[in-house]
């Protein structure tokens, strides 16, 4: 049996939507809402919210790798301006049309000139000055910093965002579909993060782990906080 290409790889549906917004810092349900839809009333009316991109496995609830690049893109497009998504939807809308793609804000064409005309789109639907289009187009692109890509533009690794205040942003833990089983691991190192939470957890000392890794206690603790609500 033929293994599966590092393409293949990173459309394969390993994350749940709660690993997804974990690993994101997004509420759980906005990753539902964006990945698989969302049903909901309006005056009494049903009425279903369709999702913004495609995910890998729809019917199983589960995303992939470049499923969490588009998550973090989408993240980074609502942190600009929070307006209802049926702009945004537009925008992608827009996007998918000009550069025939399953994943167009996980392209390399995005992350090139593919910027340019999503936020010129973006701006005409939301009505903002060039000023606020250039502002968002700098969230943007402080996002997509997270994401490293090969010659190609391939995106293959993904640096976890952190959260406020949080030392190094491009330090220390990320996602990479071959490493660790997809699961957060130290840069580098391919360590899962799951084995610093053990050590603690068998009584080993934050410094003690942060002199093993060779990494700041801060850090160190910010990977412990990160995995609380799935250790609880």
């Amino acid at each position: 049996m033929n293994r599966p290409t590092v393409a293949d790889i990173r459309h394969m549906p390993l994350y749940s939507p709660a690993e997804a917004a974990r690993f994101l810092r997004l509420p759980p349900s906005t990753v539902r809402a964006w990945a698989f839809g969302q049903r909901y009333k309006v005056k009494d009316e049903a009425r279903r919210f369709q999702p913004v991109i495609n995910a890998a496995d729809p019917k199983a609830r589960r995303l992939s790798f470049v499923n969490l690049v588009e998550l973090l893109v989408l993240a980074a497009i609502r942190k600009g301006h929070g307006v209802e998504l049926k702009q945004v939807r537009s925008a992608v809308d827009f996007l998918r049309k000009r550069y025939p793609s399953n994943h167009p804000l996980a392209d390399n064409e995005f992350q090139t000139n593919g910027i340019d005309l999503f936020i010129e789109k973006y701006g005409s639907l939301l009505n903002i000055s060039r000023d606020g289009q250039i502002a968002i187009k700098e969230v943007i692109q402080q996002y997509l910093k997270l994401v490293d890509r090969d010659p190609s533009g391939v995106p293959f690794k993904l640096h976890l965002p952190r959260r406020p205040g949080a030392p190094d942003p491009l330090a220390a833990v990320v996602i990479d579909p071959e490493r660790g089983f997809g699961r957060p691991v130290l840069d580098g190192r391919g360590i899962r993060t799951e084995v610093i939470w053990e050590r603690f957890q068998a009584g080993e000392s934050i410094a003690s782990l942060a002199q093993d890794y060779g990494l700041e206690p801060a850090v160190i603790e910010d990977i412990l906080r990160s995995l609380q609500p799935l250790a609880a």
